[in-house]
């Protein structure tokens, strides 16, 4: 019986590489699956599969769909589109290139990659502004609700945001933390919290129906900017999307109060298949 990719549900590894690929026109689509199939167990390597792959086979998955681009007040959440994104799990970084070297090579010429992020683990699982990402997340049987279907598939919801460290840097830290809806120094959700509060704005329980995910988060950095490349695992994407509509104050006009000091540069969906036997179980 296929059961989920099992990088999906386990803890955050200390080092990650997301890797992004397009479609190459007018090559075998086909067979650079069978090398994804062939390459990729779910647990080392995490894959997921874009609208645009499945197309082109001939396919499709319920439930997925594009990502919308989505405004609000001064705000804005960009759609991305993307073949294939591969998320390398690990703890020696020579290790995760290389493996994404190999990757790359072997699904040529059908996908091209075009985008690299290098992922890390900070402290205890922290946002590289010190607050701890992924507070609520669901855990045990409730983490397996949220984040799988039935069939043993998952839709993911990946986007990487860019952090403005100045801007964060010259708040006081009462402001901080009202912004997030915690204390950085001890988590502790404040009660006196605006209704912009990040936590506030993103309470997974006050949705209806209530709007559960499971998070995958990792800071990310290069040589000149720095953030977090957010990963959200569900058995649909109603659940992200709700969130996300709430963010940008589509609900009520409010904006989320992280937008101070970050922004989305990118948005996409992917389809994440089954394994069974350590293989992918892709759509014949």
């Amino acid at each position: 019986m296929p059961t989920p990719q099992p990088g999906i549900l386990q803890p955050l590894p200390p080092l990650s590489r997301y890797l992004v690929f397009a479609l190459e026109p007018d090559t075998d689509v086909a067979a650079g699956l069978k090398a994804l199939v062939e390459l990729v167990d779910g647990d080392a390597t995490v894959a997921g599969i874009g609208e645009a792959t499945l197309s082109a086979i001939g396919r499709s998955v319920p439930g997925l769909r594009p990502f919308p681009p989505l405004a609000g007040p001064g705000v804005s959440i960009p759609s991305t589109p993307a073949a294939l994104w591969l998320w390398l799990r690990g703890d020696d970084r020579g290790e995760l290139l290389l493996r994404g070297r190999h990757l790359e090579q072997a699904l040529a010429p059908a996908f091209r990659l075009v985008e690299t992020w290098d992922g890390f683990k900070h402290g205890s699982g922290r946002d590289l502004t010190g607050y701890e990402d992924g507070t609520e997340n669901p855990e045990g049987d409730e983490a397996v609700a949220a984040a799988i279907a039935a069939d043993g598939t998952s839709l993911v919801a990946v986007q990487r945001w860019e952090h403005n460290f100045s801007r964060f840097e010259a708040m006081q830290p009462e402001e901080r933390d009202h912004c997030i809806g915690r204390r950085r120094s001890d988590n502790e959700e404040l009660d006196d919290a605006p209704e912009s509060a990040h936590v506030k704005r993103t309470a997974q329980e006050s949705f209806d129906p209530e709007a559960f995910v499971v998070r995958r988060s990792m800071p990310w950095a290069d040589a000149s900017a720095a953030g977090l490349m957010f990963v959200a695992f569900g058995h649909s994407l109603d659940a992200f999307e709700a969130q996300m509509r709430r963010m940008v104050g589509l609900d009520d006009g409010i904006v989320d109060a992280l937008f101070r000091f970050t922004r989305p540069l990118s948005g996409a969906y992917f389809w994440c298949p089954p394994v069974k036997g350590g293989k992918l179980q892709l759509p014949r």
